[in-house]
């Protein structure tokens, strides 16, 4: 493993070094044809400040030209005078002045009609070789003095540059390889431990201990294993819990069921019997039995929802459901509950609409107005507010009733969960209510929250999603 890691670190390091070396070669070239530019444009403030523009032009360039070139090749310098139209007047290396192309068009020339200066780099026709070309208007502003000298590229600049940079390259190599063999030694050894440990859970032991190594990709594998060992746990947790909420779930299932069963199968054997000989009492028992019946009925069509919401199994007929006339016709039909336990409803609705299935909404918004109203106090209050908040729906229920502690806050969700068991009981409810509810809510992706206090009431704020996903509407 030693040899295979130096093999690739010293790969990367070379990798590295060359690319780092082209980077800094290409640098250092720039900053040499910058220095160049400058050079050349001192050049041309110089023989801007040597020219008579009112004399020949031609032959003052051509003596300046040698003049600048003295330490340099013969003709090397390349000195050219063009008016502001274009027009050369006078080039230190060309023969024929009216043969020439007009230059408005060349890079350095319209650069520094609008610039303070101009350069650019090309093969010239005139001298058939590549040439640096720097440009700028003389003082009075009414020519352009260009100056060009050969330019090789780049590599004009390798042979100074390329022996210091392999100089640079082979210390580095050096010092990295005597540093890698003394490193590999900080990884290995790692890794050795991170493997006897691993090797505990051959005998089912997941109580792992890593130390904190001074590479984090090192640490990764650590917390990977640690992280990968709590969710095992956490999996065979929740399949724990999930057993019991199911144990539970039909232990209470079983529960609420029976206790309706026993009494129909009593009233039912009284009547059998002929013990019962009143005809008043008679009717009585049969109503008792049909109303035992109607909760039957209710606890397993509330079942029954709760599991198709679960699987997103619902038939569900959706369409746009104006918010506002529902509240109305929900208050309408829990009036007459309301009134027998002296609590006042109130409403304030935005004119919304939504797409959804008329029925849920209904479910939705009845167990919760409900819910506010029997476990509420006489001359309490429930408030029922509808609002757009960004892309969503916004249902609150409010009342300010017993309120829900916060151990029940909690649990207040779960399937046949009860605040007042006793108060439920009496009014005829399943403790599936807010079950439905928030099954509903997650139906539609949307969200639920509670804000309760003991003693000062429950608030319910629920968010709804306007406009279904894509996929449930082609679903549907």
């Amino acid at each position: 493993m030693r040899k295979a890691l130096i093999v690739r670190f010293l790969s990367v390091l070379m990798l590295a070094l060359v690319m780092s070396s082209t980077v800094a070669y290409y640098f250092y070239a720039e900053n040499m044809l910058k220095s160049n530019v400058n050079s050349m444009r001192t050049v041309i403030q110089a023989v801007d400040f040597g020219i008579d523009y009112t004399a020949d032009l031609q032959k003052q360039v051509q003596q300046l030209a040698k003049s600048t070139d003295k330490d340099k090749v013969q003709n090397k310098l390349r000195i050219t005078v063009i008016d502001l139209a274009g027009t050369v007047h006078a080039d230190s290396q060309a023969s024929d002045i009216a043969s020439m192309d007009n230059h408005i068009g060349r890079e350095e020339v319209k650069m520094a009609l609008t610039s303070e200066y101009g350069f650019a780099i090309r093969y010239s026709d005139t001298l058939k070789k590549n040439m640096l070309y720097v440009a700028s208007v003389s003082t009075d502003r009414n020519m352009i003095i260009r100056i060009a000298e050969e330019f090789t590229g780049l590599e004009e600049y390798f042979t100074t540059i390329f022996p210091f940079l392999l100089i640079g390259m082979a210390i580095a190599f050096l010092i990295s390889l005597i540093l890698t063999y003394r490193f590999t030694n900080t990884i290995t050894r790692p890794l050795h431990e991170i493997s006897d440990q691993m090797a505990k859970a051959r005998g089912n032991e997941l109580d792992f201990s890593f130390r904190h190594y001074k590479y984090e990709e090192l640490n990764i594998i650590s917390d990977t294993t640690l992280k990968l060992t709590a969710e095992i746990r956490d999996y065979f947790k929740k399949n724990e819990f999930e057993k019991n909420i199911r144990q539970e779930f039909f232990s209470n299932a079983s529960h609420e069921l029976k206790t309706p069963i026993t009494s129909i199968r009593g009233y039912a054997e009284l009547l059998d019997q002929g013990f019962v000989k009143d005809e008043e009492t008679k009717k009585d028992f049969i109503t008792r039995i049909l109303r035992e019946t109607e909760n039957m009925t209710g606890l397993i069509n509330d079942i029954l929802m709760i599991s198709r919401l679960e699987t997103k199994d619902a038939q569900v007929s959706f369409s746009r459901v104006r918010i506002s006339p529902l509240v109305n016709e929900i208050f309408e039909s829990l009036e007459p509950i309301a009134a027998e336990y002296g609590v006042k409803l109130h409403q304030e609705c935005e004119p919304i609409i939504i797409e959804a299935s008329m029925k849920q909404l209904r479910e939705l918004i009845m167990n919760l107005v409900s819910n506010g109203i029997k476990y509420n106090r006489p001359g309490g209050d429930v408030w029922v507010s509808v609002s757009k908040k960004a892309e969503n729906m916004e249902l609150v229920v409010k009342d300010n009733g017993m309120g829900i502690s916060k151990d029940d806050k909690q649990r207040v969700f779960g399937r046949f969960y009860r605040v007042d068991k006793g108060r439920s009981k009496r009014s005829g409810g399943t403790g599936l209510g807010l079950s439905i509810v928030k099954h509903i809510v997650e139906f539609y992706d949307g969200e639920i929250s509670l804000e309760s206090e003991l003693g000062k009431g429950s608030t319910f704020t629920i968010l709804l999603p306007f406009e279904r996903k894509q996929q449930e509407m082609e679903e549907s």
